[in-house]
């Protein structure tokens, strides 16, 4: 059985994660206006995941007998000038689910609820992962140097993406 409180925790976190898919969404939005299918392609895949995400939060809320809440989600607010913005806004986005999930995992541990704290390890990994991904991809930007060229060929190899 996991704490009452780490259950709200996790409720919350099921509709930060619900929010990241529609914020990714919109970034994909941006980059299909901007005739970059490429890297609208790649926010699409990292809208599916988030989903995923949510979902394995709601199926260990529902496996521990706990009631799964979605709230509505936000406008995005979002409008971008440039290509680069939205893979910046990724980035601090990551990071603030990054904060989240480890907010959780501290929590978990200060009231010994040990199955809640050893199941949010994959996300912790995961969030790792997100992280450094969203970096890389500011990176990439970064080395094209604004050459049309290059955006081209990143957002050729970002439209390659499968997972």
């Amino acid at each position: 059985m996991i704490k009452r409180e780490i259950a709200k925790l996790l409720n919350e976190q099921i509709n930060k994660e619900l929010h990241s898919g529609y914020l990714y969404m919109e970034f994909a939005n941006y980059y299909e206006d901007s005739n970059l299918q490429g890297f609208a392609h790649w926010f699409v895949k990292q809208a599916g995941e988030e989903y995923e995400h949510a979902m394995r939060i709601r199926t260990f809320l529902l496996d521990a007998g706990e009631k799964v809440t979605f709230t509505q989600l936000a406008d995005p607010g979002v409008n971008f000038s440039d290509p680069k913005t939205p893979l910046i806004e990724a980035l601090k986005h990551e990071q603030f689910i990054t904060r989240s999930i480890n907010d959780i995992y501290e929590k978990a541990l200060d009231l010994k609820d040990h199955l809640t704290a050893n199941f949010l390890q994959w996300f912790i990994q995961e969030q790792g992962e997100e992280e450094t991904n969203a970096q890389h991809l500011i990176d990439k930007f970064e080395l094209s140097g604004g050459s049309a060229s290059a955006l081209y060929l990143l957002d050729k190899e970002l439209g390659r993406r499968e997972d």
